[in-house]
């Protein structure tokens, strides 16, 4: 069965833990852009912490080796250097955790055409260690830090930022006295 053509909210890329015990976190979203502008956006690895909402910062590591920074659940930030291993422009990015990273995690980023000219695919599939193993998961899942959920939400975000040119916050009231 297919899916409606006009939900363009991200799905759940189903897949068998393949990787022994790695979580695996799959998520698609159809952007009405091309192909070839949504991979360069991305392939800019510095483009990234504009809409992953938890990645403080990428820094680069050479052309294909890069050192994220991102928030962990109580004010913590984890460190994850990464190497790409898989490279074809305007169709696949893929990577691999280094060993100097604190997190083992393995990913890919595909770009598809959409049918109907209806714009690109992406598809985001990311396998990871959680960090304290089902505890950690769960901890993050409380901070709404696990990875399914940001991937979900840094999908919307990479639509929006790509569709509209700004990324909605959603926070429309004015502040008040109690505000900060």
């Amino acid at each position: 069965m297919s899916e409606p053509a006009h939900d363009d909210a991200p799905k759940r890329a189903r897949r068998d833990d393949t990787e022994g015990n790695l979580a695996i976190v799959g998520r698609s979203i159809t952007i009405n852009r091309p192909r070839a502008e949504l991979y360069a956006y991305w392939r800019d690895f510095s483009n990234l912490p504009s809409f992953m909402h938890a990645v403080k910062s990428i820094r680069m590591e050479g052309s294909d080796r890069t050192v994220w920074t991102i928030k962990a659940p109580a004010g913590q930030t984890v460190e994850i250097e990464t190497a790409v291993t898989e490279d074809v422009e305007g169709e696949v990015i893929g990577w691999d955790s280094t060993e100097n990273s604190q997190i083992e995690t393995k990913g890919r980023v595909t770009f598809a055409d959409a049918p109907a000219d209806r714009g690109t695919i992406v598809t985001a599939e990311i396998a990871y260690t959680p960090p304290a193993g089902n505890l950690g998961r769960l901890v993050a899942k409380l901070f709404m830090a696990e990875p399914n959920i940001q991937a979900r939400h840094e999908l919307k975000r990479f639509k929006m930022l790509m569709e509209a040119g700004e990324i909605a916050t959603g926070d429309n009231r004015k502040p008040t006295d109690g505000d900060e």
